[in-house]
């Protein structure tokens, strides 16, 4: 069957609401107007309900306790709360933090600005497969650190990272472990206890939730976390984060957490199974794809790959019925959009050649078969007047060994 153009396979980058959490949403817009922190009035009190259920069902989605959750605006707000609100609380013990060159910019640019005060960042290089071990932080941790931070699934190519191994190792070194698991999160089962995080961040577009709203986990014991408020104002989320609480965005959040946690299996294992008939379509099809990322422990629902010998710009150019990205959304506009891949050691003109699918709980098998079928043909009219037709070698560096594939 002839799918509904244009098509949506960007679901790492934002995802479309649940029409049961859109639903949810414009009822609590239309009834439950009131401030939240106005408690004197039964419409504030109704209002503080709602956000009090929504926290409840953010926690239990990552095993945490209600008393745990902080709302704020999304991820990025999160991990600028966790990084420099712990920066800040905490720097009287060390200067020193870790992370890895693959994280997302909402990590790496507040980072930047304390190395720019100061502060000592210890950046990890990546693996081929985006991804760091829990030997790499143990041999980067000092007496001076008091953050390390990994995320749980990195965004471009969908590697899941060893988390509950890192946390035992910051656990016994006593440093705060940040989990930005914005791209995992209702995709992956994450528990907080388990893995020995102490902060954790989140953003509702992630999972079918909507724009606008996030929380951040701070662990409330063994140890309890304490960090300096980034945004002053009214004392809201316990003086940690000044500001009227967006109450219909959170209430969807916490409805798009709720149903993440009870359908995340049957969600994976479709994704998951649409993911590689993706990937063999393309392969089957074209000549030199190359799969980015590991094959086996990566997101259900990512897949990024590299049409070698192609510009995935002017590929993506000729397909105006699919949505899929040529680099990061969070690096849109900037220089390099390949960060990622270039931090896993890819060379540029292979990072350049990539595209991340990313798919999600509403994409179906004829959507998929119709992207395999448009993005052969677009790729096939491109090769016609690029490497492949010229006869040079078409693979990656490393990709053959001795034994370059010459297609000509």
């Amino acid at each position: 069957m002839m799918p509904t153009t244009p098509i949506y396979l960007d679901n790492n980058a934002s995802t479309p609401m649940d029409p049961r959490v859109l639903d949810r949403v414009a009822d609590v817009m239309q009834s439950d107007y009131g401030n939240p922190s106005s408690t004197t009035h039964v419409f504030g009190r109704r209002a503080a309900d709602l956000v009090e259920r929504a926290r409840e069902q953010v926690a239990r989605l990552i095993g945490a306790a209600a008393g745990e959750i902080v709302f704020t605006a999304g991820a990025t707000e999160s991990c600028n709360l966790a990084i420099k609100g712990a920066a800040e609380m905490y720097g009287g013990r060390g200067n020193r933090l870790v992370a890895c060159l693959s994280e997302h910019k909402a990590v790496l640019e507040p980072l930047r600005r304390l190395e720019n005060q100061g502060f000592s960042v210890v950046w990890l290089l990546p693996d081929r497969d985006a991804r760091v071990s829990a030997d790499q932080i143990e041999n980067a941790l000092t007496d001076q650190t008091i953050l390390v931070s990994v995320m749980a699934a990195n965004n471009v190519v969908g590697s899941i990272n060893p988390i509950a191994e890192i946390g035992k190792v910051a656990k016994r070194r006593g440093v705060l472990f940040l989990c930005d698991a914005t791209q995992a999160a209702g995709k992956t089962p994450i528990d907080v206890e388990a893995m020995g995080i102490d902060l954790l961040s989140l953003s509702a577009h992630k999972f079918h939730g909507p724009k606008g709203v996030g929380a951040m986990y701070v662990r409330g014991r063994s140890p309890k976390v304490r960090l300096t408020a980034q945004i002053d104002g009214g004392g809201q989320e316990n003086g940690l984060r000044g500001g009227t609480l967006h109450v219909p965005g959170i209430v969807g959040m916490g409805l798009a957490c709720e149903l993440a946690m009870g359908e995340l299996d049957d969600d994976a294992r479709r994704t998951r199974t649409l993911r590689d008939r993706l990937f063999e379509g393309l392969a089957s099809r074209l000549p030199g794809v190359v799969l980015n990322g590991p094959p086996w422990e990566r997101l259900p629902n990512t897949l990024n790959v590299t049409f070698v010998g192609l510009e995935a710009t002017e590929l993506m150019q000729g397909l105006p019925d699919i949505a899929a990205s040529v680099g990061a959304a969070c690096s849109s506009g900037t220089d390099d959009p390949h960060y990622v891949l270039r931090a896993m050691g890819l060379g540029a003109d292979h990072a350049a050649g990539s595209v991340r699918f990313s798919l999600g709980r509403f994409t179906t098998q004829d959507e998929i078969d119709y992207c395999v079928g448009r993005v052969a043909e677009a790729a096939g009219t491109l090769g016609d007047r690029g490497p492949r037709a010229a006869g040079k070698c078409v693979c990656p560096p490393g990709c053959c060994g001795d034994s370059p594939i010459w297609i000509g």
